[in-house]
């Protein structure tokens, strides 16, 4: 895997009072990138170069 997609800092601010594991974070940036790359297979199957908020 690349780098992660995941800001780990954010991650523990949004959360406040829980903690996070070391792992979480590129736990979390593997979901992205599936997230991401399904709306990439989205937008090209109808035609488009820009991937939208609907990809999802």
């Amino acid at each position: 895997m690349g780098d992660s997609l995941i800001v780990k800092s954010k991650v523990k601010d949004y959360v406040k009072d829980m903690n996070v594991s070391g792992d979480f974070a590129d736990a979390l940036s593997k979901v992205c990138e599936d997230l991401i790359a399904k709306a990439c297979e989205r937008a090209a199957a109808n035609g488009r170069k820009t991937i939208q908020a609907r990809d999802l």
